[in-house]
């Protein structure tokens, strides 16, 4: 992986920017260890079930720290490991329950649900999420953790294991919750206390329960679990082991029993307490960061903080502990059957550069919140209202950092919209609209008459997003419907007040068919009722009457109260059509 060191590093000041602050740690300590050697940083994701925004952490915190590291003109790898050599937990709502025969078996050996394309559990829930990192730019090189033990990749580290398990047992038993029913006794990294209901149902179906640590049974302790070879699973004992021969006995509870000879054998796993501290002497790894579960004294982290020094001569990575990703607004989420929503579902609704900003601008041990819900148009204002302050250079220093990390990496820039429209507009147009592509261009086109749209594709691809938020977020009852004839009865019942308001809008629509003429008209009509001058500064008399103003377009053009930004629905509707149902 070669340095491209073209592109700057970002922040000069690691006060305000955490991405630096880490890459001068991990630089430091990477030269400290294996001087001249690629810098190695990591993530572990399961794919057990939908990989959701909040475990997008795990990647993103590594992925911006090795790619300032690259910035800076140093060799760096992400490694992202896949724990889908776990064993299948349970059948998660909304899939056929026959599948309860697979518990216990590797997630690669587990068929994949029904309908999909992929050869298995695993890579099912794998294939989305690698798309979505594609998309946001995030290099990484995958490690398939069945292949790695399949393969016999790790046999010798298995063995040594196997001869030190009194001494990781001893570890082990520092840490253990003895006599506390349902007290967790491993809980792999990406397991994090859920935030909500929804984020509770898809951490059930995700490998997030808790992980045998190889507690010892009658016949001893052993960090190594075996799959049977009869009926795949892990529901094995093992009963015997000889260091010299290397033979380990196992029963399953299928019934099945027999003896291995472990230097040969490539079907089994070190337990998680231990399979992720000797991946860290494996590979090497300086940097990965954990959930926040890691605070508590028998975590993995701590634990394996441990047992990578003890056990195999190895360094525990630097890393912080991330804080929990929320949602706000999940309507008619249907990809993800846990209800909470993944990247590729995020990535449906908002650019990468967005999505990856989310991530840069807080801190690992900040929470956030991603919205789907009406605050995704707040939150686009804002990241518009920051590329205009990047462009006039008055940023501030870290605001800065987190949007160069978020519109480019050190491959280059990632694809961005032509002509970035307010996303609120392209909503409101399309909700109008329900997508047609003429009428969308003929609306967009008069937003700013002195420099139109020509063609839609400047406005794409923040258009298909705000159209995929607008069909899958936006519940029928709360779409916007244009009357298509005028409310006669309102219409009769105008007060003198209403029906001044109404001719002086229509008598201003031609000199002001823009939206910021339209914004303009809008707003003035009340001041005008008032005696007051357009650019009078409202008075709480005048926001009462601006707000009556407005309700009575609203139920005029489309039978609410409330509706889209009133400039863009006029915009939306066309002029004539305004004068048709406005007409008094």
């Amino acid at each position: 992986m070669t340095a491209r060191k073209e592109v700057p590093t970002v922040a000069q000041s690691t006060e305000t920017d955490w991405v630096s602050r880490f890459a001068d740690e991990v630089i430091a300590e990477a030269e400290r260890r294996a001087p001249g050697k690629p810098i190695v940083c990591a993530s572990g994701l399961s794919p057990s079930g939908p990989i959701h925004l909040g475990n997008l952490r795990e990647v993103m915190t590594p992925h911006l720290v090795a790619d300032e590291i690259r910035r800076r003109g140093h060799e760096c790898v992400h490694i992202l490991s896949w724990d889908d050599y776990d064993r299948y937990r349970k059948v998660p709502a909304g899939v056929d329950p026959s599948w309860s025969e697979h518990i216990g078996k590797p997630l690669t050996a587990v068929p994949a649900p029904p309908g999909s394309p992929h050869a298995s559990w695993a890579e099912h829930f794998k294939a989305p999420m690698i798309e979505a990192l594609r998309e946001m730019g995030i290099e990484f090189h995958g490690i398939s953790q069945t292949e790695q033990y399949t393969s016999g990749t790790y046999r010798e580290q298995i063995l040594h294991a196997m001869r030190h398990r009194a001494q990781i047992d001893a570890v082990l038993d520092r840490y253990r919750t003895k006599d506390k029913p349902g007290a967790a006794k491993g809980g792999k990294k990406q397991q994090q206390k859920p935030v909500d209901e929804a984020e509770l149902a898809a951490a059930e179906g995700s490998g997030a329960a808790a992980e045998d640590d190889g507690s010892a049974g009658s016949a001893g302790y052993y960090p190594y679990k075996p799959y049977c070879s009869v009926c795949e699973r892990d529901l094995t004992t093992v009963t015997s082991y000889d260091d010299e021969t290397t033979e380990l006995g196992y029963t399953c509870a299928c019934g099945h029993a027999e003896t291995v000879r472990l230097s040969e054998h490539n079907r089994g796993k070190l337990v998680w307490k231990v399979d992720w501290p000797m991946r860290w002497a494996y590979e090497g790894v300086v940097f990965e960061p954990s959930g926040v579960d890691h605070t508590s004294p028998g975590s993995s982290f701590v634990v394996g903080g441990q047992i990578v020094r003890e056990v195999f001569g190895g360094d525990q990575p630097i890393g912080p502990m991330y804080a929990f990703v929320g949602i706000s607004g999940m309507a008619k989420m249907s990809s993800s059957k846990g209800g909470v929503p993944t990247p590729a579902d995020a990535l449906e609704i908002m650019e990468a550069p967005l999505l990856r900003w989310l991530y840069a601008r807080r801190r690992p041990n900040q929470a956030f919140k991603i919205a789907f819900d009406q605050e995704i148009q707040r939150t686009y204002d804002e990241w518009d209202a920051l590329e205009r302050k990047i462009a006039e250079g008055s940023a501030q220093p870290a605001d800065a950092a987190a949007h160069s990390r978020a519109t480019r990496t050190a491959g280059g820039e990632l694809p961005a919209t032509p002509r970035p429209l307010p996303y609120r507009t392209l909503a409101s147009v399309v909700d109008i609209t329900t997508g047609h592509d003429e009428q969308t261009l003929r609306i967009l086109s008069d937003l700013d008459p002195e420099n139109p749209v020509k063609s839609l594709e400047e406005t794409r691809p923040r258009l298909d997003k705000a159209e995929r938020w607008i069909t899958t977020q936006v519940p029928a009852d709360q779409r916007t419907r244009v009357r298509e004839e005028p409310d006669t009865e309102r219409l009769a019942a105008l007060g003198e007040t209403e029906r001044a308001s109404l001719r002086l809008l229509l008598e201003g629509l031609d000199d002001h068919w823009s939206l910021d003429g339209l914004t303009t008209l809008v707003y003035g009509v009340p001041k005008i009722q008032a005696g007051l001058a357009p650019d009078a500064k409202p008075t709480p008399e005048l926001k009462v009457a601006q707000r009556a103003f407005f309700a009575l377009l609203y139920e005029l053009l489309v039978g609410r109260d409330t509706g889209p930004r009133l400039p863009t629905l006029l915009l939306a509707v066309g002029a004539d059509r305004v004068r048709k149902l406005l007409a008094a």
